[in-house]
């Protein structure tokens, strides 16, 4: 079993933008050079307007790129920016807290990061791709206390320093 998810709501949302960025970028480039403030804008001037929509359309498509995939033997998140892959033995738990924009892995030391793929705006897609993941981390990470096979394993003493096996 597999799990790939990708943000719906913001994708559909920076695509308009991106496009809107371009086509108004574009008509005031070519509406530069009939100004009648006496300022003369060249060719040059129109295209780096056009090109400055295609940037910041390129930077709003960013929001686009976050993504989750997850198999048996770990998590791959790729963020804005950044991409992490985890083993499931790495991971504590998959978490959506109360008001949070996106899903986290919970991470030892009390470290998380940020599945930007499943967002709250997304409702249930968000609610399917979060229990998709806890089932594979459930499956891939056995109960502490059990061992690959699912059987009990009896707790480890540990001798101490006056040698009664850490038991008071």
């Amino acid at each position: 079993m597999s799990v790939e998810c990708r943000p719906r709501k913001i994708r559909r949302v920076a695509w308009v933008c991106a496009v809107g960025l371009v086509v108004v970028f574009a008509i005031v480039g070519v509406l530069l050079g009939n100004t009648p403030t006496g300022v003369i804008f060249r060719v040059s001037d129109q295209v780096a307007m056009v090109l400055l929509g295609f940037l910041l359309a390129g930077g709003v498509l960013l929001l686009t790129r976050p993504r989750v995939r997850a198999d048996a033997e770990g998590v791959e998140v790729r963020n804005v920016f950044t991409v992490h892959r985890f083993k499931w033995t790495d991971v504590l738990y998959v978490s959506f807290p109360d008001g949070a924009a996106w899903a986290r892995l919970e991470l030892p030391h009390d470290e998380f990061i940020s599945i930007m793929a499943v967002q709250a705006t997304d409702r249930e897609h968000a609610v399917k791709a979060v229990r998709a993941l806890r089932e594979l981390h459930r499956v891939a990470s056995p109960p502490k206390g059990q061992d690959d096979a699912g059987e009990e394993q009896a707790d480890e003493v540990v001798p101490t320093a006056d040698g009664d096996g850490g038991h008071s």
